[in-house]
């Protein structure tokens, strides 16, 4: 089998560069689907608030950290409402977690939780306001572990 732009090389050569170049296409697409797969469970941890009325936003943020690596993640939060923010990793094993602080750097959470690969805390800010949901990999068996974060109010 030849291809026309490897014609000048042996087939080896051309199995080589072709499974390259197959790898390089390929490598982004894997990325995105580890932290697209976080997004999937980070909405599955948010159908039981959705259940309960909370509207929960299309906006998500996401990556992936390093063990005890934190990230903080700032949202106008409204006096008045009521804010769930979850958290979640497809990687099994990982441990995490999410909390809000406000501007002064205080720990606003009414309540917050943590289940293994999914974390949530719960707010309702006294004043309308920027606010952090810190998050953070506490523990996993991956050096750098995809994350996702969604929020839902009501």
């Amino acid at each position: 089998m030849k291809f026309l732009l490897f014609s000048g090389f042996g087939a080896r050569t051309q199995r080589f560069v072709l499974v390259a170049m197959l790898l390089a296409a390929c490598s982004p697409c894997l990325l995105r689907a580890t932290v697209d797969d976080a997004l999937s469970f980070a909405y599955e941890a948010a159908l039981p608030y959705y259940k309960q009325g909370y509207s929960i936003r299309k906006d998500a943020w996401g990556g992936d950290l390093g063990v005890r690596d934190k990230k903080a993640v700032s949202s106008q939060l409204f006096k008045g409402n009521n804010y769930w923010f979850l958290m979640a990793s497809d990687v099994k094993g990982a441990t995490l977690s999410v909390h809000i602080y406000d501007d002064n750097g205080n720990l606003v959470d009414a309540e917050s939780w943590q289940k293994g690969r999914f974390a949530g805390a719960r707010v309702s800010p006294k004043a309308t306001g920027t606010f952090f949901a810190i998050v953070q990999i506490l523990k996993s068996p991956e050096d750098r572990t995809p994350w996702a974060l969604v929020y839902g109010y009501k």
